[in-house]
């Protein structure tokens, strides 16, 4: 019982002083609400969860929020792996926060900031990239190389394209694009029509450790691919996508 309370008690409890039934009763329900805090199992202010807005803890936020399609340690998700040190050394930080804050139009990546309809906070979002960079990245990943860009500057040439994509491709994903036994085919009209065309620079670009694809420099790093080399296979692999009436085609 508080102290307020006990005095309050105190005080209509005194010989000679006036008091109404209703006064007595109001007391003793305070009395009782005052009780009612302190009842067995009844979780503390601590021990109560934190609200989703609350949530600074980085495992948590990856957890919820981005594990599903990246995997829990990072990979063997049904999306791109984020423990691959040369991705990340390429994406960098900023543009890890604005597409886990926008999404990717027209793809399978939404939004998780408030501002495009989802739960997280513009600090939630920021926390998200940071750990993501501190978790899997390495200052050291593209091991002194230039590296081209990660977003295209200028649009690329299909007929360039397909002379790039027989010298640097070909031997892994066949001369056609349809594949062999070392690369599946990258001109399936399924996957063409899932993938943005930056994801598809970005594919050339880190490879997928988790497939044993090499990045730009490949297999040996003999002859890494020129900035227009990887944007000339960009716009080949683009001029393959098949356009199906009504289906939303994006450019990200």
């Amino acid at each position: 019982m508080s102290r307020r309370v006990a005095s309050a008690l105190r005080h209509v409890s005194t010989p000679g002083r006036p008091h109404s039934r209703a006064r007595v009763a109001s007391l003793w329900m305070l009395v009782a609400l005052a009780a009612c805090d302190a009842l067995p199992g009844k979780p503390t202010e601590a021990q109560r969860p934190l609200r989703p807005a609350e949530v600074t803890d980085f495992a948590t936020l990856y957890g919820n929020n981005c594990a599903g399609c990246h995997g829990a340690d990072g990979r063997l998700g049904a999306a791109r792996p984020f423990d691959d040190a040369v991705y990340l050394a390429l994406v960098g930080e900023a543009r890890l926060a604005q597409v886990t804050a926008q999404g990717v139009p027209d793809t399978a990546m939404p939004g998780f900031a408030q501002s495009a309809g989802g739960m997280l906070t513009a600090a939630q979002v920021d926390l998200i990239a940071k750990g993501i960079i501190a978790t899997w990245g390495r200052a050291d990943a593209l091991g002194g190389a230039s590296a081209p860009p990660y977003a295209a500057s200028g649009a690329g040439d299909a007929q360039r394209g397909a002379l790039a994509y027989a010298t640097h491709c070909a031997s892994c994903h066949g001369a056609d694009g349809t594949g062999t036994e070392r690369g599946g085919s990258i001109v399936d009209g399924a996957y063409l029509g899932l993938v943005s065309d930056q994801a598809l620079r970005t594919a050339v670009l880190a490879g997928r450790t988790d497939l044993g694809m090499p990045d730009w420099r490949g297999a040996n790093a003999a002859a890494p691919m020129s900035d227009q080399q990887v944007g000339d296979v960009v716009a080949w692999l683009v001029s393959k996508r098949q356009r199906f009436p009504g289906q939303p085609y994006g450019g990200n």
